[in-house]
């Protein structure tokens, strides 16, 4: 079964279609069918997920796979969250990860509780109009790095560290990441439902 996946990030098709694939489902991005990204302009990363869906599956005609993904810092309030890849660019930075991941360390100096979690929304729609979308969330709790850690990984990995795992996000290979991530957790709970409600695998 093929799947827009409404992103053009191909570190995220990358991880996504690894955990999708034993269900026989093959992600193609918007980017490669001319698709345009959809506006993000909700305060929660299921509706920007399901947003970005339904825009993906109504200029397609085919069944589409959103994610929206971003850190949440309990210090920050939550911030940056669906704000967190334009999260320097919002305080007049540039748009990317080294200057999101700069603007995160000067928001937390000295500050003491340094909990964040990453939170991925996975939405499946069948059509643009489906009226029974698949949504599934996935969180990953960890502590923000004082400096950043690891060479693997996007966005803010380097400065996420995983207390059970003993490392930063960017310490961990791709199939660690993969096996225990917000994204794995969402895809797993995602996966459950294609094969219920979508009847796939």
């Amino acid at each position: 079964m093929k799947l827009v996946l409404a992103s053009n990030n191909a570190k995220k098709l990358a991880e996504l279609q690894a955990l999708f694939t034993p269900l026989g489902i093959a992600l193609v991005t918007q980017g490669s069918l001319g698709i345009p990204e959809a506006e993000e302009p909700y305060d929660s990363f299921v509706e920007n997920a399901l947003a970005k869906a339904r825009h993906a599956a109504r200029l397609s005609g085919l069944p589409a796979l959103a994610d929206d993904s971003g850190l949440s810092v309990e210090a920050l309030g939550g911030a940056p969250g669906v704000r967190s890849a334009r999260y320097a660019l919002d305080a007049g930075g540039e748009k990317t990860d080294a200057a999101n991941n700069e603007r995160l360390l000067r928001e937390l100096a000295g500050v003491a509780d340094r909990r964040g979690r990453f939170v991925c929304a996975l939405v499946a729609v069948r059509s643009a109009d489906d009226p029974e979308p698949l949504i599934a969330m996935g969180r990953w709790a960890g502590q923000i790095l004082a400096a950043p850690s690891g060479e693997g990984g996007f966005g803010y990995d380097p400065l996420m560290f995983i207390p059970a795992a003993g490392r930063s996000v960017a310490d961990l290979s791709a199939a660690e990441k993969n096996a225990i991530s917000h994204r794995a957790l969402a895809a797993t709970d995602l996966i459950d439902q294609f094969r219920e409600v979508w009847r796939l695998g």
